[in-house]
């Protein structure tokens, strides 16, 4: 077994010296950052004011922009001064903080992607059961479970990962990742690889699976009926099914890329794969369902509207005024 030692820092070196570039990449990122932020949270207050948004799949797409903020608040911040930094030194704790925060926020995702399509499963296949199965109590039983089982598992896998003797300091990413800690191991511990590959298989690909079978349930149900109805279905159910090709196109892209040797790939390409999980879910997330969704859409062009509208009254009694005063 070769030397371990207990590092205080490891090193991102996956950063690319890119000179005077760094300040509009640290624009456009921190304006990017800005827009998943108020985008998301205007999703959440939306949802929170209206009393007609108060059902379960609009819970379920309140607490899926929230989980979106919660990722991007673990990767932004730190991304950003790494941009404007000469050197990407992060602290051992800061480091397992951030592996914590992306892996639950990943797995957040899928969990509550799953619940969305059981939610949309119930409303098709049985519409008449719908409001005694889905109840507020249910659905928030079920958001208790999407949050706390897969903050279990991540515990575990990292309290693993904290223990491993390391002979290195270096790891190849722009954040800190589990995978990349346990290939600095000194020593091949099969019963955690076991137990982590084995975690990793019933927390993404059960969920995986769950949500593929239930639209397909969804899509048998709907073939025999009218177009008029397959419509309703598809206005419904495709908010949720974009989400989840999203994100399972920019999950399976990180997935991919930590399986290859990133000395032959081009630092940019790795960069971008390895991001895109943290940045377009985040982003798209709230358009699809803003747009896609006519309840949600009118309630934002009303509020939009409502912002605009004493603006116009303000300046009518400023005339009113100025009228009065001549």
């Amino acid at each position: 077994m070769e030397n371990s030692t207990l590092f205080f820092y490891f090193d991102l070196t996956t950063f690319m010296d890119i000179g005077n570039l760094r300040y509009p990449a640290f624009v456009f990122c921190l304006l990017l950052y800005s827009f998943i932020v108020s985008a998301n949270l205007a999703m959440i207050l939306i949802i929170l004011q209206e009393s007609t948004l108060h059902e379960p799949m609009y819970i379920f797409i309140a607490f899926l922009s929230a989980n979106s903020l919660y990722g991007s608040t673990g990767f932004f911040p730190r991304f950003l001064m790494d941009l404007l930094s000469d050197t990407h030194l992060i602290s051992r704790p800061a480091c397992f903080t951030q592996i914590y925060v992306i892996y639950t926020y990943t797995f957040y995702e899928l969990t509550f992607l799953s619940i969305m399509a059981y939610d949309r499963y119930v409303a098709v296949c049985h519409p008449l059961h719908y409001h005694r199965k889905m109840t507020p109590k249910t659905a928030y039983t079920l958001v208790f479970f999407a949050w706390v089982c897969p903050a279990c598992n991540l515990t575990i896998t990292i309290n693993m990962a904290v223990r491993l003797p390391l002979c290195g300091n270096n790891i190849q990413k722009v954040y800190c990742a589990s995978w990349n800690i346990v290939k600095l191991s000194c020593v091949a511990n099969p019963i955690n690889n076991i137990a982590a590959t084995l975690g990793a298989i019933i927390i993404a690909f059960v969920p995986f699976g769950f949500i593929l079978y239930t639209y397909l349930r969804i899509v048998v149900a709907c073939w025999k009926k009218s177009s008029e109805v397959r419509g309703k279905v598809l206005q419904s159910c495709l908010p949720h099914v974009i989400s989840f090709v999203i994100y399972s196109i920019t999950s399976f892209s990180d997935t991919a890329l930590n399986r290859q040797n990133l000395d032959e790939i081009n630092p940019f390409v790795a960069i971008l794969l390895s991001i895109e999980f943290l940045i377009i879910p985040p982003v798209l997330n709230p358009l699809v369902y803003g747009l896609k969704l006519p309840e949600i859409r009118r309630h934002i062009v009303k509020m939009l509207s409502l912002k605009t509208q004493p603006k116009k009254k303000s300046c009518r009694t400023i005339e009113n005024v100025s009228l009065n005063l001549v």
